[in-house]
């Protein structure tokens, strides 16, 4: 059963997509930046990221046999032995303090000429990169009080009651919408 392999197959037989793919990552691996349809930028990334890790682990290994077997493996899937040098040699150096994610794909607005497709840029990413950090939980809206406990439910002693009940009435200030909610929340709550 063939159940969850799919790979984008983009349009293309078998050795087609394997050529497209070797070339892409040739020119990733020799530019470091490169231009190209997003379909494309997302089926390259996984590709190019199981040869980095190659590349790692080569570097890591003590017996040159080991090494060399790792090179051989990337060079039968980029196909050029520049590039392989390159990133053998060089440019593994980059991703020695990353785990994963050696690769960012940004999503162009333009669309290609000819059949409107979605372009974009797939970069490697830098070693001192810390990227994007994803938010903990829901913030609590700007200008709403966050529950504190019982004293959230006494009323503020510093406030007087006079200008509180006046600033609804004068609709000149911005807040002036969400303060009465604040406040028959409060006396709800």
């Amino acid at each position: 059963m063939r159940h969850n392999k799919h790979r984008a197959s983009l349009g293309v037989t078998r050795e087609h997509r394997e050529t497209m793919l070797s070339n892409l990552a040739v020119s990733l691996i020799t530019r470091g930046r490169i231009q190209t349809t997003l379909t494309k930028a997302r089926a390259l990334r996984p590709f190019i990221e199981k040869i980095i890790t190659k590349a790692k682990h080569a570097a890591a290994k003590t017996e040159k046999k080991d090494a060399l077997h790792l090179r051989r493996l990337a060079m039968a899937d980029v196909r050029n032995e520049d590039a392989i040098t390159l990133l053998f040699n060089e440019k593994y150096k980059e991703f020695e303090k990353r785990a994963g994610g050696y690769t960012r794909i940004y999503k162009l607005s333009t669309q290609r000429t000819g059949d409107a497709a979605e372009m974009a840029l797939i970069e490697f990413v830098k070693a001192d990169d810390p990227g994007y950090t994803k938010s903990r939980g829901r913030r609590p809206a700007k200008g709403r009080k966050a529950k504190a406990g019982p004293a959230a439910n006494a009323p503020a002693a510093d406030a007087p009651a006079e200008s509180s009940a006046a600033e609804p009435a004068a609709g000149s200030t911005p807040d002036s919408g969400s303060a009465p909610e604040a406040g028959s929340a409060e006396a709800k709550g």
